[in-house]
């Protein structure tokens, strides 16, 4: 039984290295992890004090924290809203927005269409050509997409916002791997029905952390804040958030690092014939014949990649550390 889990938990989220290394003892080393799109190379943060840790943590310092992300997302502080990950926002978006017809682009991350139906409502997925005449109440975006990097232009995105203001209807955005695609954000957008969703984790390499965060109109925040209360992040997400998004200079070294890496990357799996369809910064989506092959022998050789139910043919590798792409490397050779 536990052979298979690895499979089902990868497919699901990545990230299931304890299900992995149940079915594969024979793997002695450390796991590579590339199941994710999560920065290898994290911000180098300080957490809260132990004191800040002690107590609750003060109104005034979530409100700073949510100036300073503003100013990162180029957005007006009153329309930021910061809550446990942008999952968490995803999950309680069918709670804000009521019973409404719902479209997804897709294929995409998983969790879009499990909130929905979690609520009992009924999400359309619905393909990229199709988005602009999508008759929906409610349209998700998902920009950067996961798992294939498809990006809509920050111009076709204004024209269907405007498009669905006329109507009524709302727009959603999530951005969770904005920061690979930065002038396509619409962060800095103002409308009622437009609602934009940021990740801090992906970027910034700190997912355990658990931080994200809403852009959309005051009304929609105070909606979402009557939901997840007065404490809706923790002390070290306060402080760490504030210290990542007040460093515009390690973000761009590292936007710039994670472009040279990613095309190493794509260097890597070409040469051991993987065709590189798609991606971002964070990840690179590749096809092979024998995809399914290839997960389980890397599996073998403690390396985790993510497949996915949809299109079998298909794996993503998240970026190595620069110190682990010889092991990488050494994997797929080992393999072929």
């Amino acid at each position: 039984m536990l052979s298979v889990r690895p499979h089902k938990e990868a497919i699901r989220h990545g990230g299931g290295l304890r299900a992995a290394s149940y079915a594969h003892p024979e793997v002695t080393e450390p796991w590579l992890d590339l199941s994710t799109g999560i920065n290898p190379v994290p911000y180098p943060a300080q957490p809260a004090s132990a004191a800040e840790r002690g107590r609750l943590p003060d109104p005034m310092e979530l409100a700073v924290l949510e100036d300073v992300a503003a100013r990162y997302f180029k957005a007006r502080p009153e329309r930021v809203a910061a809550a446990a990950g942008a999952e968490t926002v995803i999950r309680l978006l069918p709670v804000l927005l009521g019973r409404v017809t719902v479209d997804i682009v897709g294929p995409t991350y998983r969790a879009h269409a499990e909130a929905w139906q979690a609520a009992f409502l009924a999400p359309m997925t619905i393909g990229v050509d199709q988005a602009h005449r999508s008759g929906s109440d409610v349209l998700v975006i998902v920009n950067p997409n996961n798992p294939d990097g498809y990006v809509f232009s920050k111009a076709e995105l204004l024209r269907i916002l405007r498009k669905r203001e006329t109507q009524g209807r709302w727009l959603v955005i999530d951005e969770s791997f904005g920061e690979c695609s930065p002038e396509n954000s619409m962060a800095d957008v103002i409308s009622d029905r437009l609602i934009v969703l940021r990740s801090f984790g992906k970027f910034f390499g700190l997912a355990g952390v658990r931080l994200g965060f809403t852009i959309a109109s005051p009304a929609f925040k105070a909606s979402l804040r009557a939901l997840t209360g007065d404490w809706p992040v923790s002390a070290d997400a306060i402080t760490m958030g504030r210290q990542a998004y007040a460093d515009p200079a390690w973000s761009e070294a590292t936007f710039a690092s994670l472009q040279r890496q990613a095309a190493k990357l794509d260097e890597e799996l070409n040469s051991s014939g993987f065709e590189v369809i798609g991606g971002t910064c964070l990840f690179r989506l590749a096809r092979h014949s024998r995809a399914h092959d290839w997960f389980w022998k890397l599996c073998r050789r403690g390396v985790l990649t993510r497949p996915f139910d949809h299109t079998p043919d298909v794996l993503r590798f998240g970026l190595p550390r620069p110190d682990a792409f010889y092991r990488l490397h050494r994997a797929l050779e080992a393999e072929l």
